[in-house]
């Protein structure tokens, strides 16, 4: 039995240098200022602001050749736990994770108490690993694992029954023997925890996953799909009927796919979910869609617009008439900026009228519709209907045919004001969109007013945010000057952003306005390359500048800019 010991040879000084903590002229200034006043760099470091507690620490490690983990959950191994008494854990802020062989893994919150590593190996009788944690995890998964060993099904029957309850629920009377073991206790407590989970960590979608060997469940944070549990294989047919029983489905259909749509009260607050369903050859994949009103945006001052482009934009909207498009890929948050645009302009003075599939969220005083292609009822001729409802605005949902796209174009050169998305990855791209609908070029011009184009990048995760210095190049490449000495930021990755190092989302737009230059251009028949050649020349800035302003603003990083702009630089 020993415990792990590393001899010191890396320089404190040159590993906060090595990890763009600090620059080399810092470190520089700070061993001068040392030798003067005899203090230790770590504290001058702190004191300065070039590091925190917490990176100090994970220096100290480095130094002591003992690896960083983040204790997330399924790292510790409830068994093993109890190894160490929990008044010991408690007082060294430590915790055993796991034993392969004689070798057991420890997590550690100071990387120099080597005393304490000795200690561990003579009470346990193993060779001990330390890895180096953050001190409020540790202690959270000792308050997880000690005295009480966390079991799923122990999880189940915790969870109190008012913490979820669905609103306006059909009956659940007279359903067959499937729904039977549906309403017993496990299965409603699992789907219940599945949903609270997901729903308090702020997720957009939940995939339930059946696969050849596990029922996989994976929820959509922020864009990025994470598995959150994996259940028995066993469990997936009743989970999934009792989904469709909450949604009033029929649950003895498996063969072809279903749509339904539910609400649940969770925290106080209702909660709309749309249910939708694929068999598979491993059984019903389903997917809910989590619409939480209470957490939208709505507001077009909080859409992430920089001051220029927001005036600019609102300017747009005070129009009488024309047509206003914004396009991205699905997920990018057109239609949040939409409902945003229109609550601005939403007044007693206006009617405003929506066509939308589906109706995501209900706003108070506009005149939403859903349509309706079962009955014929699509967005175009839905369109035609509301032009005789006395409009002053009009948002269309999608603009995804000829139909549609001529009738809006009418609409707005007849003294409407028309809201439109348009699915494609850039301003240009969409002008030239139009002309392939078959648009005419000078309805183009005439009715057009601008093309906004977005994509959501993620937020660096404020919970582990910490700063860095980039190379020459990285800087050259966001248009600055690569001899100056820019700190940026990053996120190391934590429990509350689930190790990916961003939390939340916002957005970054390019604004396309039509002038007079473009008005000719676009009689031309112009295609894409004249386009971005006449937004160059007048010095718009595009999706991918508009993201590196938010690196500069340390709002998120340039490999998450360069993730969703991948498209738009082909």
């Amino acid at each position: 039995m020993k415990a792990h010991q590393v001899p010191i040879h890396k320089r404190l000084g040159d590993i906060a240098v090595s990890r763009g903590l600090i620059s080399p002229e810092q470190l520089n200034d700070l061993l001068r200022t040392q030798k003067k006043d005899s203090q230790p760099l770590g504290r001058l470091l702190i004191k300065t602001g070039a590091l925190d507690e917490e990176q100090l620490s994970q220096i100290l490690g480095e130094q002591l050749g003992i690896p960083h983990v983040w204790l997330r959950r399924g790292l510790v191994d409830p068994d093993i736990v109890q190894v160490v008494p929990k008044d010991k854990a408690l007082h060294y802020q430590i915790i055993p994770m796991f034993r392969v062989n004689n070798m057991l893994t420890l997590a550690v919150s100071d990387p120099s108490d080597i005393y304490v590593f000795d200690e561990i190996a003579k009470l346990t009788g193993l060779e001990v690993q330390p890895v180096l944690c953050r001190a409020d995890d540790i202690l959270t998964a000792i308050n997880n694992y000690y005295d009480q060993k966390i079991q799923f099904d122990e999880i189940l029957t915790d969870l109190n029954g008012d913490d979820i309850e669905i609103v306006g629920a059909a009956s659940e009377k007279s359903v067959s023997e499937i729904a039977e073991m549906a309403e017993g206790s496990p299965v409603v407590n699992l789907t219940n925890m599945i949903l609270l989970k997901s729903i308090r960590d702020g997720a957009s979608d939940i995939h339930l996953e059946p696969q050849p060997d596990k029922f996989r469940i994976r929820i959509r944070i922020d864009g990025v799909l994470y598995e959150l549990m994996s259940p028995k294989r066993e469990m997936q047919a009743a989970v999934v009927s009792r989904l469709k029983v909450m949604a009033n489905l029929d649950i003895a259909e498996r063969r072809i796919p279903q749509d339904g749509r539910f609400q649940v009260n969770v925290d106080g607050r209702v909660i709309d979910l749309r249910f939708s369903s694929m068999p598979g050859i491993f059984g019903e994949k389903v997917v809910l869609r989590i619409l939480d009103k209470s957490k939208s945006i709505l507001n077009v001052n909080k859409l992430g617009f920089g001051p220029d482009m927001l005036e600019r934009f609102k300017d747009l909207l005070r129009r009488p008439h024309g047509l206003i498009l914004v396009s991205g890929p699905t997920g990018s948050g057109k239609t949040t900026t939409l409902y945003s645009a229109i609550t601005m302009l939403n007044s007693v003075e206006k009617n405003i009228i929506t066509i939308e599939d589906p109706v995501e969220y209900q706003l108070k005083g506009i005149n939403q519709n859903q349509v309706k292609e079962a009955i014929g009822l699509d967005f175009a001729k839905f369109l035609k209907h509301a032009l005789r409802q006395d409009p002053d605005i009009i948002l269309v949902g999608e603009i995804r045919d000829r139909e549609t796209v001529a009738t809006a174009v009418q609409a707005s050169l007849t003294g409407h004001l028309v809201l439109s998305t348009l699915h494609t990855n850039d301003t240009a791209t969409a002008i030239t969109r139009l002309l392939e609908m078959s648009v005419e070029p000078y309805l183009i011009s005439s009715s057009l007013l601008a093309v906004m184009s977005q994509r959501l990048v993620r937020k660096i995760c404020p919970e582990c945010r910490t700063g860095f210095y980039p190379s020459k190049e990285v800087i050259a490449e966001l248009g600055m000057d690569p001899a100056q000495s820019i700190r940026f930021h990053r996120g190391k990755g934590c429990q509350a952003c689930y190790d990916s190092g961003y939390k939340g989302r916002t957005a970054i737009h390019e604004l396309l306005e039509v002038d007079a230059g473009l008005h000719h251009i676009i009689m031309n028949r112009p295609t894409i390359e004249a386009v971005r050649k006449h937004l160059s020349a007048k010095g718009n800035r595009s999706l991918r500048a508009s993201g590196y302003q938010k690196v500069i603003e340390g709002l998120t990083t340039i490999e998450e800019v360069q993730r969703v702009t991948a498209m738009d630089s082909v």
